[in-house]
């Protein structure tokens, strides 16, 4: 098997297309011409299942993307880090701002509403993608329960996580029920969500895999830390034009790891890489821009808006792409499958593909601190801290510095909002709250 293996390789790159250069750290290149021996494991059988799957896929077709082996290391539908376990908060590899406060989700609730009710006072979807444990959306709720909104809302979830689908429906409904797509398709049936609840407060919840599975109404889209997670490409500017840095084995190692090699050639994803960039390295998400596309022309259509959260910069970083595995910085090349991978998100593409053709105006981006300000989180937290006893008072001040201090999440976190086009005059009248 091997041997046909070595001898497939080697004639494809006699063709010149699997010849790549080793990179390290994405900055020093040496020559090496891919060689497809099988890695020498003492210990085989205790190597995990994601790794040998892409090892093997590997020697078997040459290096592959870094998006294709994000993709692989997240979302494998057996082994992928998100698939299989809940991955947030203490316990977890990383912490988000809804499960560091109740705060932070009562301030989005109210700017919703806010300016939901500029716009219309018809009923409304609320959609999250990739809505983690639910938090965010529980915390909402809970304030629209407050404000006597709850019979205008129904929340759709756009998860592709077992794992994580069943713990949201946990925390957020009182009954829930299985659909398979399969079987409604071949019965012509309509329904596109795998699960349904209702909460207790009798607010419909469906789950779907596809943000274009949603019903076609009056939307409200929530992206909180979504878009960091999404693939990425990567590219380095070498004396020859643009290489894709690509993933490949190590030989003879003993130990789950991978490394950086550039490519020889010309790839499809360099059509993404912009004639006129300045910078040496760069890293593009094609399912970031068609996510983006698609909920333009969604909310041209449809009408409603859209809310992003995420760390992320205005197309001037290079190399965000890591890991997180118990809070710290991992290497994202070893033991895949046991951290986080994640990547800044580049709001600067985001806002260009969302403005194209007037389809949607942008606000911000603007720093999560500053957005939280200028919605009144300031007296949100004194109205809390009124009443609570010495250990409650602590908690809430320990709570508020993390998602708003400028060494922490505070300008860690980006916000930014799209509106359609159409709204124009009426938001020079009543400008968008928070930004």
């Amino acid at each position: 098997m091997f041997q046909m293996f070595r001898l497939f390789r080697k004639c494809i790159k006699n063709y010149g297309l699997l010849e790549t250069k080793v990179l390290s750290n994405c900055r020093k290149t040496t020559y090496l011409f891919c060689s497809t021996t099988h890695s020498s494991h003492s210990n085989e059988e205790k190597l995990s299942d994601l790794y040998r799957h892409l090892h093997s896929k590997i020697v078997a077709c040459g290096p592959i993307t870094v998006a294709d082996y994000m993709k692989e290391v997240l979302t494998h539908p057996t082994a992928g880090y998100y698939m299989k376990k809940d991955v947030f908060g203490e316990k977890g590899d990383f912490i988000t701002s809804p499960e560091v406060t109740q705060l932070f989700g009562e301030m989005v609730a109210v700017w919703i509403l806010y300016e939901k009710l500029k716009i219309t006072k018809c009923p409304f979807q609320l959609v999250e993608l990739g809505p983690g444990r639910g938090t965010l959306i529980r915390d909402i709720l809970r304030v629209f329960q407050q404000l006597n909104v709850l019979s205008d809302v129904s929340v759709h979830l756009v998860e592709i996580s077992p794992a994580l689908s069943l713990i949201q429906a946990k925390n957020l409904c009182k009954t829930t029920k299985e659909h398979n797509i399969l079987e409604n398709e071949a019965k012509h049936n309509d329904v596109r969500y795998y699960r349904e609840g209702v909460t207790e407060d009798n607010v419909n919840v469906y789950w779907y895999y596809s943000v274009k599975d949603i019903p076609k109404k009056f939307s409200i889209f929530l992206a909180h830390e979504f878009f960091d997670a999404l693939p990425i490409h990567k590219f380095q500017r070498t004396d020859r034009g643009w290489s894709e840095i690509l993933v490949d084995i190590i030989e003879g190692s003993k130990e789950e790891k991978f490394r950086y090699v550039l490519s020889n050639a010309q790839t499809p994803a360099m059509f993404y890489i912009s004639n006129d960039e300045k910078r040496n390295h760069v890293e593009v998400s094609p399912q970031t821009l068609v996510t983006v596309e698609y909920i333009a022309q969604y909310l041209q259509e449809c009408g409603g808006f859209a809310w992003i959260c995420d760390y992320g910069h205005s197309g001037d970083k290079t190399d965000t792409f890591r890991a997180f595995s118990q809070h710290k910085l991992h290497d994202p090349l070893s033991y895949p499958g046991t951290a986080d991978l994640t990547a800044d998100v580049d709001f600067a593409v985001i806002k260009k593909v969302a403005e194209k053709d007037n389809s949607l105006l942008t606000f911000g981006p603007i720093t999560q601190a500053c957005f939280l300000k200028n919605l009144g989180i300031d007296v949100r937290l004194q109205m809390l801290l009124q009443n609570a006893s010495e250990e409650v008072r602590k908690r809430l001040e320990s709570e508020y510095e993390m998602i708003m201090d400028e060494s922490k999440m505070g300008s860690k976190f980006k916000v930014l909002s799209l509106f359609p086009f159409i709204l124009k005059d009426h938001f020079q009248k009543l400008p968008i709250a928070g930004f």
